[in-house]
């Protein structure tokens, strides 16, 4: 998969996985704004009922979030990517498993969460691993500055750009248990309840990690920031 180019997280995986599953002719027929319309509690019944065009719209609704997700989570963007790719194989194959009970969110983020978590293992017993990860990163950083949005002066969007930079070193920095709920709650927007779920430990458990997490993060973040 070829990496996304500059700073941002704009760039979309090329999510190979749903384009068998939908023809254009499907597409067409219930059109993009009345897809755009449904829940997804929906769009799996209409997928699970034979519609396969319903796929790829919970593809386009969830991959840049997943991508930012796991991106923040794991610090590697292009391994992000192939594991975004990964979270949908895993979707498409046990979407029938899916408990209509449940957030399609949660359960989705879950998956995610979990690919991630055994990527931050992985590379912890393998230093070659670790290493390459280190020296993409280096070489991100003497890419030239691109300023997609003329609407701010060069110095502006250098300094956005840094303290983004900042946040995600700071965020890396945190141990793997601490980062995951800090990730979910403070970039992501997920409820106490949700991280509880993805992440399959008590209410009580988030909320002490991610108060954990803040403390070290503010403590990571303030020299950066002087």
């Amino acid at each position: 998969m070829e990496a996304a180019k500059g700073s941002g997280m704009d760039t979309k995986p090329n999510l190979e996985v749903t384009s068998q599953y939908a023809t254009p002719g499907e597409m067409e027929k219930l059109g993009r704004g009345e897809l755009k319309r449904l829940e997804d509690a929906e769009l799996v019944t209409h997928y699970l009922g034979g519609q396969r065009f319903a796929f790829n719209e919970i593809a386009d609704r969830y991959q840049d979030r997943l991508l930012n997700f796991i991106y923040r989570t794991i610090g590697d963007r292009d391994r992000a990517e192939d594991l975004v790719q990964e979270t949908f194989v895993r979707v498409y194959r046990h979407l029938h498993r899916f408990d209509p009970s449940r957030k399609f969110s949660t359960w989705i983020y879950t998956i995610a969460s979990n690919l991630a978590k055994n990527e931050l293992r992985n590379r912890a017993r393998n230093p070659l691993v670790l290493f390459h990860s280190l020296r993409k990163s280096w070489e991100a950083d003497h890419r030239p500055l691109e300023f997609e949005d003329t609407a701010y002066r060069p110095d502006d969007l250098f300094r956005k750009r840094r303290v983004r930079e900042q946040v995600e070193a700071a965020v890396a920095e945190l141990p793997e248990h601490h980062r995951v709920v800090f990730v979910l709650r403070e970039l992501e927007g997920k409820s106490y309840e949700e991280i509880s779920e993805i992440t399959g430990v008590t209410l009580g458990t988030v909320k002490s990690r991610l108060n954990r997490a803040r403390n070290r993060f503010a403590c990571i973040i303030a020299p950066m920031l002087d």
